[in-house]
């Protein structure tokens, strides 16, 4: 699961798009106390403005909850064809995150420093163990 399925509310507003906007999903920050509508950042604002309030308003969808965050633990990652030029591709595991569903996801740091999610990788190398052949 990437990484923008996570956020604190564990829900995601989905907005199909207008002439104007693209489509989008959109964290849902909290919840209006007087509807109980979704709220969400409008960035043009920069306040929160209720789902609703934007036309082109589609659904909400579950998103994951962090709970924790362990260290990696030495494990690593690797990919087929990831590095430069479509080469191989193994990365240390920064962390692992924790969802309230009991789910782990692999996060990785590049050498530049960019933290991604590692779900698309094709292989998970325990401490101490070699990459398996295929």
């Amino acid at each position: 699961m990437s990484l923008r399925y996570f956020n604190q509310t564990g829900w995601t507003a989905i907005f199909n798009g207008t002439d104007t906007e693209i489509g989008r999903m959109v964290p849902v920050e909290g919840w209006d106390q007087a509807t109980g509508t979704a709220l969400v950042v409008d960035p043009k604002r920069g306040a929160l403005r209720l789902v609703t309030d934007y036309e082109d308003f589609s659904h909400l969808e579950r998103a994951e909850q962090v709970v924790a965050a362990v260290p990696g633990g030495g494990w690593r990652v690797h990919w087929n064809d990831e590095g430069p030029g479509g080469t191989p591709l193994t990365e240390q595991v920064l962390a692992w995150l924790i969802t309230s569903q009991g789910r782990a996801t692999a996060i990785t740091v590049d050498a530049h420093g960019h933290v991604e999610d590692a779900d698309g990788a094709d292989d998970f190398i325990p401490p101490g163990e070699e990459l398996r052949s295929n």
